[in-house]
């Protein structure tokens, strides 16, 4: 299974990105869905130049090694090697450093008609009016994606920076209304329910290409290609929108067959004829239209529930009904399907009802999910993941039963307006899946390998902890001389009596964990990998969890204490103008206190993380079998969801959790916590209102 997550320090560059893209716009006076496709040009052409070189290399590599023989290259060569044998002048940095004679876009769009020539597939599919932006704006772009670390960035950096592009336009709605893009961690969910590895996989609504770019992760997880195992198919009724799909599979080296325009509309046409031939369908269709011709699809075979209502203007009342008899029609008698649907269509009444009920009795409905709101760039409303497996219907144990999982409380929040799911939530989803189809070993390699992370970085949280200590006692070394000096009333006596407390503390609690994480990774290798043992060894690493969290509090703490010491002395016993004082090294040694704070704090937060991902789910799951478990998960046969009027709402089958409590939550530690922060800002406003007073009596004067 392929999870994919934020690539470490990549944040920080796509904003900066991001903000060119933005200086881009400004100096061009062009509207976001203007300029949305010439930097998508330029970040496929960085990446497609990052190919052609890598490939030469592997080439030189195999030619040395005497695996393929000295010959003059052919395209093949670079196209096993999933790369695009670029013309020298469409390459990222011969372009950039030829002399420019401000006709840096002209030499861009004469890059990208040479790649269209050179390879078939992208045939006017690239974008070649760069010779209406300033020079200078596009040198700017291209210079940033000149850094050391991108001319030898992986696809997956590359395809996360795509990524991460078509987000930000779908935020601000740049293209097609930003319905083009489907947020990765809701593809990816998908991906790991349907697990699509083989055969056709077909895309009917397929936006920017994102399914088969997640599958194509998957796939290569399992350490297949791609190409040799899957051929893609798609619609996308936007031809600007096929563009992107096409560039989007490029910049992967992937190669898709996608249709666009007037002949890809999939309610009135069926370009590829792919009806019963399909292992995978994947999509996430336009919901609630309610356009669709009933006279133009009502003989349609595709259709094999009939109608899902007709209006008085002869349109289908909603298509959300039609989009679900394709993806059935689509499937062959073993294959597998995972769409995103709206939250309505699953209660909907009347027709749409009658529709679901011939559905659910031909046994293929395997799965459903439900999403909480604000997983989508440009829309907030929830969302259904809607599964079909047409194996299942010839399954006597499984044909009558439907898993409805309840996700909604699962959730990771990106920013006040976005919500996705984290790494290891789409892996308890998948594990619960899992024990749906009877696969428990699979759980329990989940469940391993959250245990097995936990012990690892509890072991390995062991040098950063030692450098704090290290880090900690020099700042207090530092600080000593003035710190101890005989004052009467003196304001800085309490704070750094609590200081030298705090890390008297510390250093002894390191030890502490110190010894009890070498334990468990001494213990690990031994430890038996069954269900019984593996949850036995999750009892054991609570108490080094809870270290973790006692550590990180207290290495929060110091940190306060450590920036209200320095504060006082400076700011009340003007420290910077005594001999015992260094201004600059106590600036720096508190920075390299805060910086090593963090890191060991970031090691055990983690070691914690992963034991409390393992208890997620032992906890709901402990004898590695599915069971219903109260606002999350339940199994329901058939005969429950005709009583319900054949809903395939999760929602109305497994109930209300019961709340949580954080047995964890440290009351006393926040209040102490709140407590210096409100003095130190106490402390400011006195200083502010005393600076405010002096202005006024200058003023007066």
């Amino acid at each position: 299974m392929m999870i994919e997550d934020h690539f470490n320090g990549l944040e920080k560059f796509e904003s900066d990105l991001w903000k060119i893209a933005d200086n881009l716009r400004a100096n061009s006076n062009l509207a976001s869905n203007e300029y949305f496709m010439p930097i998508m040009g330029l970040i496929f052409l960085r990446h497609a130049t990052n190919r052609c070189y890598e490939a030469k290399v592997a080439i030189e590599a195999d030619k040395a090694a005497g695996k393929m023989p000295n010959r003059l290259l052919v395209e093949a060569d670079f196209t096993r090697r999933r790369a695009l044998n670029l013309p020298e002048s469409a390459r990222f940095d011969v372009i950039l450093k030829a002399p420019k004679d401000g006709n840096l876009g002209t030499a861009l769009t004469s890059a990208m008609e040479a790649i269209e020539t050179a390879f078939p597939p992208l045939a006017g599919q690239l974008p070649k009016d760069y010779g209406r932006f300033e020079g200078s704006v596009l040198e700017e772009m291209m210079r940033m994606f000149d850094s050391v670390g991108l001319r030898t960035a992986s696809g997956d950096v590359f395809g996360r920076i795509y990524e991460y592009f078509l987000a930000e336009f779908s935020k601000q709605g740049a293209h097609d209304g930003g319905e083009f893009f489907t947020p990765p961690s809701i593809v990816q969910t998908i991906v790991n329910v349907i697990e699509p590895d083989h055969g056709i996989v077909f895309d009917p609504a397929c936006g920017s290409g994102g399914m088969f770019v997640q599958s194509s992760h998957f796939i290569e997880d399992e350490g297949l290609d791609t190409m040799k195992r899957v051929t893609f198919y798609g619609h996308e009724k936007n031809e600007t929108t096929a563009k992107l799909a096409q560039i989007n599979l490029a910049v992967h080296g992937l190669q898709g067959t996608i249709r666009a325009g007037n002949e890809a509309i999939t309610y009135y046409k069926d370009p590829h004829e792919l009806v019963g031939k399909c292992d995978f369908v994947m999509a996430n269709p336009p919901f609630n239209v309610d356009e669709v011709d009933a006279e133009k699809v009502k003989g349609d075979k595709r259709l094999p529930f009939g109608l899902p209502g007709v209006n008085k203007g002869k349109k289908v009342s909603n298509a959300n009904y039609l989009w679900m008899s394709y993806f059935y029609s689509y499937l062959n008698e073993t294959g597998r399907a995972g769409v995103v649907m709206s939250s309505q269509a699953s209660s909907a009444g009347r027709d749409e009802a009658t529709v679901r009920q011939k559905l659910v009795e031909t046994g293929a409905v395997d799965v459903m999910i439900d999403i909480r709101g604000n997983f989508f760039y440009t829309r907030t409303v929830p969302c259904q993941l809607w599964f079909f497996d047409r194996a299942k219907e010839k399954d006597p144990v499984r044909r009558d039963h439907v898993l409805m999982l309840d996700a909604r409380s699962i959730f990771r929040k990106v920013s006040r307006s976005v919500c996705d799911f984290s790494t290891e939530q789409q892996k308890n989803i998948a594990a619960i899946v899992w024990l749906y189809r009877g696969q428990q070993d699979r759980f329990l390699q989940l469940v391993e390998s959250y245990l097995a992370q936990a012990v690892d970085l509890g072991a390995k949280a062991q040098k950063p902890l030692e450098v704090y200590e290290e880090v900690f006692g020099k700042f207090v070394d530092l600080m000593g001389p003035f710190a101890k000096v005989k004052r009467k009333d003196d304001p800085l006596a309490e704070p750094w009596d609590e200081l030298t407390s705090a890390q008297t503390t510390i250093t002894a609690d390191i030890q502490a964990f110190s010894e009890e994480a070498a334990a468990h990774a001494k213990a690990w290798p031994g430890t038996g990998r069954d269900n019984p043992r593996l949850n036995a060894a999750r009892a054991s690493l609570h108490s080094l969890a809870n270290r973790c969290r006692d550590l990180t509090k207290q290495i929060d703490l110091a940190a306060k204490l450590a920036g209200r010491v320095v504060d006082i002395a400076v700011k009340e016993l003007a420290a910077r103008d005594a001999r015992a004082w260094n201004n600059a090294e106590v600036n720096k040694a508190r920075k390299v206190l805060d910086e090593t704070g963090a890191a060991a704090v970031e090691v055990l937060r983690q070691a914690r993380y992963f034991v409390k991902q393992a208890d997620w789910l032992q906890e709901r799951f402990p004898d590695a079998v599915l069971r219903d478990v109260d606002g999350l998960v339940k199994r329901v046969d058939r005969i429950a969801i005709a009583t319900h009027d054949w809903s395939l709402t999760p929602g109305r089958y497994v109930g209300v959790a019961v709340e949580e409590q954080d047995e964890d939550f440290d009351f006393e530690e926040a209040l102490r916590a709140i407590h210096i922060d409100l003095k130190g800002l106490n402390e400011e406003a006195a200083e502010l209102a005393a600076r405010i007073d002096k202005n006024f009596e200058e003023l007066g004067a």
